[in-house]
């Protein structure tokens, strides 16, 4: 009744959102067997980075800020913790960033054996010289996804931000890659007033939770209304009712990522038990809620 079919088959529409617990192989194999329906992983890039120094994380009353800044063990190293949360029975979702085609390139031949798909990261709001910076080059990011879909069959997604982000969608449809994932975090910065410097130590970070949810839904919903490859939403679910407004919006598939932090691991069965109830009651399948708000 919830199966789903990205490019590959979920049991249910929720994954594990990237940045999110995707770090540790077993952390990744205990989410899969808390109930997601997939995996997706810490963005992983050609080198080891340590990161931005602390704080890196600010929790507010409307969800968080964080400056992690990519820092991750390479991924080389990054194989092991793979094939230790395939140990979960779920699909996994490898997420990659870089500065080149050839560093996408390069990744995903590596990585294509235990990988079941990839999620692009060209959004990440605060660091120098990726993510946001690399998707603001328009034909630099349509590089990038010509590449990386010539370097392999298994599903490919591009994790879009706000900006750009219909033009990115329409490239990555041009491209012929499986699908979108929106939206990942918005630039964000607080000032500590004692201090009289920015909290974080990176300064600029990324703004996750409820508040993100509306803009989110927006740009599924623009999304569905523009493309005809899978939308993937995520930003600010905590609730299964959350989960269906993404659903009716145009979502395929929802992520969920800061969530966990208020509901537990808990929070992937709490949403596949309210779908489900849901259908049940209303007499239809989930392919049949997908975009059934969305008046183009």
């Amino acid at each position: 009744m919830l199966e789903v079919f990205i490019g590959f088959t979920m049991d249910n529409p929720t994954m594990l959102a990237s940045g999110i617990l995707g770090v540790s192989g077993y952390t990744m194999r205990r989410v899969a067997k808390s109930g997601a329906g997939a995996i997706v992983t810490k963005s992983v890039g050609i080198q080891e980075r340590e990161g931005n120094p602390g704080p890196v994380v600010l929790e507010e009353e409307f969800g968080l800020i964080n400056s992690i800044g990519l820092s991750n063990p390479g991924y080389r190293k990054f194989l092991d913790e793979i094939r230790i949360a395939r140990e979960g029975g779920k699909p996994i979702v490898v997420s990659l960033f870089g500065s080149s085609p050839e560093e996408f390139s390069e990744m995903i031949n590596y990585l294509e054996g235990e990988a079941d798909g990839f999620e692009l990261n060209l959004s990440c709001p605060h660091v120098k010289g990726l993510g946001m910076e690399v998707s603001s080059d328009l034909e630099l990011s349509e590089e990038i996804m010509g590449e990386a879909r010539k370097n392999t069959r298994k599903p490919i997604f591009l994790k879009l931000g706000i900006k750009n982000y219909l033009e990115l969608g329409k490239i990555a449809e041009e491209k012929k890659l499986d699908g979108v994932v929106a939206i990942n975090t918005l630039p964000a910065l607080r000032i500590d007033l004692e201090f009289k410097c920015p909290s974080l130590g990176g300064v600029r970070g990324g703004l996750s939770g409820p508040c993100l949810k509306p803009v989110a839904l927006r740009c599924v919903y623009d999304l569905y209304s523009e493309l005809d490859i899978k939308v993937i939403g995520v930003g600010g679910i905590t609730s299964g009712e959350d989960a269906l407004e993404f659903i009716m919006a145009g979502a395929s598939a929802v992520q969920i990522g800061t969530g966990i932090l208020y509901k537990g691991l808990e929070i992937f069965k709490e949403v596949e038990n309210y779908l489900r109830e849901y259908l049940r009651k209303e007499k239809c399948a989930l392919e049949d809620l997908v975009g059934i708000a969305n008046v183009g």
